[in-house]
């Protein structure tokens, strides 16, 4: 016989399992010893630090760019970590949305496209704030116009990502919940530095 109490226990083991594993933790314990939690953790460091390896490599070839408009070393990180957020968000209703079946294929294109839209104008929230900050701050609507373009790219893309990654992963019988999170940092970092830098680029130029 099962009784609510035995239901609420595996409710919360499968979130903290779920929890962990988006963080990168696997199935760590409290007891694990120091060697058993380091080897645990390398590996997801390890991708993450190849990922940055990356985004550092779209920065370099700018680096004309930015030694032109020194605004635009100040400005980068923001573009990146409103990306970030907005991909995390995605990814953690898609995991739990998968791990819940919540998301299935009968709605599994409502749920994109809500992601989509809600992507987009958090995006045109966000651009026409940071836009008018920049412009002030740097007394330049130029880099305003560039940063606000790259926000809104950075963040439709974050969405996209967020949701995508997750459902593709459980498609191809790999657990969203453990490998989303590097591959949804990736797409903002790259998305989000390329978007930025390549139209302030492209500006400089004309």
């Amino acid at each position: 016989m099962l009784t609510i109490d035995d239901v609420v226990d595996v409710i919360h083991q499968e979130a903290d399992e779920d929890i962990k594993r988006l963080a990168g933790v696997g199935d760590e314990e409290l007891s694990d010893s120091v060697m058993e939690i380091t080897r645990s953790r390398f590996t997801w460091l390890f991708l993450n630090l190849l990922t940055a390896i990356m985004a550092s490599a779209v920065i370099s070839r700018f680096d004309a760019t930015i030694q032109e408009m020194v605004a635009l070393a100040i400005l980068m990180p923001i573009v990146a970590s409103m990306g970030g957020n907005a991909g995390t968000q995605s990814m953690t209703v898609a995991v739990r949305g998968l791990a819940t079946k919540d998301i299935d294929n009968y709605n599994m294109m409502r749920t994109i496209r809500r992601e989509i839209m809600v992507g987009l104008l958090n995006g045109v929230f966000f651009a026409v704030l940071i836009g008018f900050i920049s412009a002030f701050l740097f007394s330049n609507q130029s880099l305003g116009l560039i940063i606000g373009v790259a926000m809104i790219v950075n963040m439709l893309c974050a969405a996209l990502a967020g949701i995508l990654i997750p459902i593709g992963l459980d498609k191809l019988d790999i657990d969203p919940a453990i490998a989303s999170s590097v591959f949804v940092t990736t797409v903002t970092d790259v998305v989000g530095f390329f978007a930025f830098l390549g139209l302030a680029a492209w500006w400089i130029a004309i």
